[in-house]
């Protein structure tokens, strides 16, 4: 079961108005979720809850590989240590939004309880990215439907990342170095100097079995969960810390796209 959560009253999704600034810029923020076939239904309860909570202007979109391999940005091999489809091409972030203004880019085992706008409002134009910089060693050897857990340094810094895509740093992040470079290299953001890394609170990717809710402490209360070993989605998983979370936003999904199919 889930510690106690405060409620999240639901947003209205904002498609064609702008009701604040992004960044700098008054352009919709775009997200890039990584996009596994394995985990269909995790993008798609990551997505919705995110634009269900949303306030501001926000485009969701899913990386998927197999499109970026027919058009011609992406195509090394996969390596043994890659457990899902986007475990290189989440740096592509910046160019898939043509190097220009912020952009995030998040797994898909996310689980949004808090309006974007108040991630989006963090952002600090000094920064060439901002992440939560957890000190993560994890506990199991292998995660999701069975595949190895590898630990690096730096764990799960990449998972969910806000890109200052202009940034003059970012621009190495070409199609062909992210295809060529090592997974050392880019999980590490070894193309960044230390302080041209900003850090968000945890409770931002508020990782399933390691960070901990203090209930009398407000500021360790999840605005986005991240089940990285493994969500409700997989059958070894169905019952992890903050399950029903999930399952509850997974049924009112299913609620919302079969009444919208009706109404189509």
């Amino acid at each position: 079961m889930s510690p106690p959560l405060p409620s999240t009253a639901t947003a209205v999704v904002v498609e064609n108005e702008n009701h604040s600034k992004v960044g700098k810029d008054d352009s919709v923020f775009k997200i890039f979720v990584g996009y596994d076939p394995r985990e269909d239904l995790a993008f798609q309860v990551c997505r919705y809850s995110i634009l269900k909570r949303a306030t501001i202007p926000v485009e969701v979109i899913p990386i998927k590989q197999s499109d970026l391999r027919s058009c011609g940005l992406y195509w090394r091999d996969r390596g043994p240590t890659e457990s899902t489809e986007f475990s290189f091409t989440r740096f592509l972030t910046p160019h898939l939004a043509n190097f220009h203004g912020w952009a995030m880019f998040v797994d898909c085992d996310f689980l949004y309880l808090a309006d974007i706008k108040e991630l989006r409002d963090l952002i600090d134009d000094k920064y060439a990215i901002m992440c939560v910089q957890h000190d993560y060693t994890p506990k199991e050897s292998t995660k999701m439907d069975g595949v190895v857990q590898t630990v690096y340094p730096r764990k799960n810094w990449s998972s969910m990342v806000l890109y200052n895509c202009g940034n003059q740093k970012n621009k190495i992040l070409t199609p062909e170095l992210v295809n060529s470079q090592t997974g050392a290299f880019l999980h590490r953001f070894s193309w960044l100097d230390d302080h041209e890394i900003g850090s968000i609170p945890f409770v931002w990717n508020f990782l399933v079995g390691h960070n901990q809710v203090d209930e009398n402490d407000p500021n360790t209360m999840p605005k986005a969960i991240h089940y990285t070993t493994g969500g409700p989605w997989f059958e070894a998983w169905k019952n992890c810390d903050f399950a029903d979370l999930w399952l509850n936003e997974m049924e009112e999904y299913k609620k919302d796209s079969l009444k919208a199919a009706a109404q189509a």
